[in-house]
């Protein structure tokens, strides 16, 4: 029998505890750290990448927007993937592939070169995220799917701190491409420990004939009011986060602050904040319910950012982990909601969702870097606070009577 072909009609899910659900867990944090470590290796050292290839911090922002542009595009068509090669087999393929490509990017000889490897490494990443949610969905006991989700999420907050603080340290000492390299050799190793963990599916491949075909499947998504206020919290939160990560950089290397490389890598340790807040969330969803989480926590997005623009470095700190703590509390919530409303097509469910969340990085996330040369900081955070009311104002679309129990 084949990694997926185990297949059990009447069977609920694992539950929490049994060493299945613990192998899945475990396995979907190590694919999320083996991903978003390559995907965002290159974010804490673009002030490197600025320097060395002589263009503007929007510019070396592309190398962060090329690869989730390349996510984004890739997401629905690896969601059809793995309908119909199973969820494990199309995620291992697509980890296998990104990987590879992660040891390419460190030979760029050119800005094109670089931006096109990493388009190519993000759409090959994007088999992770647009599976994993649908996965554990599906895998996973329904009390127990929101505190899984969570702990994916928590693995990719640790993907994405392992690549930047790794990264930065390393290319200071040496260069950029040394940095990117060694992450991706950190990757690999995350990777193969996926490959080594993921369970063998249990719930049948979706049929591949008769019942709603793709279109009609993201059509019907679309036209969902719900589905698409979660999908609106994607891509604008996820933008404004990105924003701030990107060019937090560039305030903090300039005066006042006059802070080495090094040091600014340090910042993303602020991702731990998020490993922490993205697991409570998804407890305290299960307690108070998903639309009062989600609403709280964009409501500490909003404050996190707000700090950051004290021209104190600690007050900066402390802000910058606030906001971390607010974003990854507020994703945990919608990308585990997605799966839950979808009551057809999780796939495409979650390939939309991280459809606009990629989409959102990249066009908000270069964005925000147009507002921060043009006028400062100061403006860009009020940019990116703006962005935050408008997802909280959209999400009460979540709060209808009945949202909680059509998707519990």
């Amino acid at each position: 029998m084949t990694i997926d072909e185990a297949t059990d009609t009447d069977w609920d899910g694992h539950t929490r505890g049994s060493r299945e659900y613990r192998r899945l867990v475990a396995g979907l944090l190590l694919a999320g750290v083996a991903t978003f470590a390559q995907l965002y290796s290159v974010q804490g050292i673009l002030p490197l990448i600025a320097a060395n290839l002589s263009i503007t911090p929007s510019q070396s922002s592309l190398a962060v927007g090329c690869a989730t542009v390349g996510v984004a595009v890739a997401v629905l068509p690896w969601s059809v993937v793995a309908d119909r090669v199973g969820r494990v087999r199309a995620m291992s393929i697509s980890i296998v592939t990104a990987t590879a490509l992660g040891l390419v990017v460190p030979l760029s000889t050119s800005l094109p070169m670089l931006l096109t490897v990493r388009f190519m490494e993000g759409a090959a990443l994007g088999g992770l995220p647009a599976i994993a949610i649908a996965y554990l969905s599906e895998e996973v006991h329904r009390r127990n799917t929101a505190v899984a989700a969570a702990t994916y999420v928590s693995g990719t907050t640790l993907g994405g701190l392992l690549g930047r603080i790794v990264a930065g340290p390393v290319a200071e000492y040496t260069n950029w491409r040394i940095g990117t390299l060694t992450v991706s050799i950190i990757a690999a190793v995350a990777a193969i420990a996926f490959l080594r963990l993921a369970p063998a599916p249990r719930r049948a491949l979706p049929a591949r004939d008769g019942g709603p075909g793709l279109g009609e499947r993201v059509t019907a998504h679309l036209r969902d009011p719900g589905m698409r206020a979660l999908f609106g919290q994607a891509f604008l939160l996820m933008g404004g986060f990105v924003t701030v990560y990107n060019y937090l950089g560039f305030r903090l290397e300039a005066a006042p602050f006059g802070l080495p490389q090094s040091l600014i890598s340090l910042i993303f340790i602020a991702y731990l904040s998020g490993t922490v807040s993205s697991r409570v969330a998804g407890q305290l969803a299960g307690r108070y319910g998903r639309s009062a989480v989600l609403a709280g926590s964009t409501g500490v997005m909003i404050a996190g950012v707000a700090l950051t623009i004290a021209h104190s470095l600690i007050v900066v700190l402390l802000g910058l982990v606030v906001f971390t703590m607010g974003f990854f509390a507020a994703h945990a919530i919608a990308s585990g909601w997605t799966g839950h409303r979808a009551a057809d097509g999780r796939a495409q469910a979650a390939s939309l969702y991280n459809l606009f969340y990629y989409g959102g990085s990249s066009i908000v996330g270069w964005t925000g870097g147009v507002v921060y040369q043009a006028y400062g900081w100061s403006a860009m955070a009020a940019f990116v606070m703006a962005l935050v009311v408008v997802a909280a104002l959209w999400a009460l679309v979540l709060r209808s009577p009945g949202a909680e129990a059509r998707t519990a």
